[in-house]
């Protein structure tokens, strides 16, 4: 059954802990058999990755190019995924990517007094990698969010990897939606180990500028410890979601949200904060109607169990000052008038309004990204896009009179710093020849 909290002080203290949920002594221990994997990675190559493979997920490969996908599996693939499936998968790149489209950074200059220039040019990386998690569940969902902020970019080549079933191949499904979003390099390989590929360069996975994509612990590690190498998206946890609600909210369909999240992983995170008691305690009825026949039970139980919590307040500025302080990954506002309560908040990763939003329409294809900041991290980071893809250079030219103009206090800055070769470099330009 689900908590039901009435106390602030209670609920803050709640919400900090499932915040903090990942920062124990198991993830310090994790961290060091992390740092040892990179390492083999990076001085072996494809040796240590094939016998972490073979360690890690029970598949023995005899070659690094035996991780390769073949073109002939690819097209295999086509032929096992049934047509609602595969229309399903067309419908979503298409809104997925449209709404990319829309938020492309352009470049700009600006042509200021004197002849001056400046400006912002934006390119995108050469190589981005694109980690694809296996195990409870399939994603084809996943390489779509990944990969067409990739290819709306202009990125020249997108690698993906993603871990080996028992079989030794890759979801059908998952295969067909990287095809779908242009992706055809396609490696089974996964953990630590696939960042540390993606990172570093084995002879058969090339070195990549941009990681993108979730993962379980050792992944998220990874990225952490291989960032500097490469850029990386975010360092994504496990999932959650905070619902505000009030009186006028369907407490079987708040409760179907709830445990949408909580099927995820058992550390996953499932909050609802409500000004109306009966609500809560409505919600926390039909979280155990519905877990009865749930295929994924036990799992979720976990979830709901230690990181699900009800939180009853007086109004829905409270709601909201809370939710501010979780800074949640998935954020729905269940409530009679949503775009009222909206201006309010100010940390959530995506933001669902009004009853007929749920969270899942994110998860899929409305178009924004469901790759999305974790933990609190959404006090100052944002989903993936286009941008996680691109960096910009500045542009700057000056005419010798602009120059000129500014000389003097150049000159008297760059004596305050003790770096005379830096007022040299425009006295030099600015005086008249002797």
């Amino acid at each position: 059954m689900l908590r039901i909290i009435t106390e602030w002080t209670e609920a803050q203290a709640e919400l900090r802990r499932i915040c903090d949920r990942t920062q124990d002594e198991q993830v310090f221990h994790k961290e060091a058999t992390v740092r040892e994997i990179l390492q083999a990675i990076k001085r072996l190559g494809d040796r240590a990755l094939l016998d972490y493979t073979a360690e890690f997920d029970g598949q023995r490969f005899e070659t690094g190019q035996s991780l390769l996908v073949t073109p002939a599996e690819l097209d295999a693939a086509y032929q096992r995924v049934d047509h609602d499936l595969l229309e399903a998968i067309r419908l979503a790149k298409q809104k997925i990517e449209a709404f990319h489209r829309m938020k492309i950074p352009q470049s700009w200059v600006h042509f200021a007094d004197q002849g001056v220039v400046l400006g912002k040019r934006y390119t995108p990386v050469d190589r981005a990698g694109i980690y694809i998690p296996g195990g409870r569940a399939v994603y084809p969902s996943t390489v779509l969010m990944n990969a067409i902020p990739a290819l709306v970019a202009g990125v020249d080549r997108i690698v993906m990897v993603t871990p080996p079933n028992s079989e030794g191949g890759i979801n059908p499904a998952v295969l067909v939606a990287a095809q779908e979003a242009g992706i055809k390099e396609i490696y089974r390989v996964g953990g630590a180990q696939a960042i540390g590929a993606l990172a570093y360069g084995t002879e058969t996975i090339p070195k990549v500028d941009v990681i993108s994509g979730p993962g379980n612990i050792y992944v998220m590690l990874a990225k952490k410890l291989v960032y500097g190498t490469v850029g990386i998206d975010s360092l994504a946890g496990p999932s959650e979601i905070l619902i505000i609600a009030d009186s006028s909210a369907n407490p079987e369909h708040v409760a179907a949200d709830l445990l949408a999240q909580a099927e995820h992983d058992p550390m996953a995170a499932a909050v609802l904060i409500t000004t109306d008691v009966s609500l809560a305690e409505s919600v926390a009825e039909q979280v155990q109607e519905q877990l009865l026949d749930h295929p994924r039970r036990v799992l979720t139980e976990k979830s709901i169990a230690n990181f699900g919590i009800i939180i009853v307040v007086e109004t829905l500025e409270q709601a909201a000052e809370l939710s501010n302080e979780f800074a949640t990954e998935h954020l729905e506002l269940e409530v009679e008038d949503p775009w009222a309560l909206l201006p309010k908040i100010r940390h959530a990763g995506a933001i669902f309004l009004g009853h007929a939003t749920p969270e899942a329409v994110g998860d899929y294809l409305a178009g924004p990204n469901h790759t999305l900041p974790t933990s609190g991290s959404a006090r100052y980071a944002s989903p993936l896009g286009v941008e996680t893809f691109l960096k910009h250079s500045s542009l700057i030219q000056y005419t010798p009179p602009a120059l000129e103009s500014v000389a003097k206090a150049i000159d008297i800055l760059a004596a305050a710093e003790g770096l005379p070769s830096h007022g040299a470099s425009v006295t030099l330009r600015t005086q008249s020849p002797s």
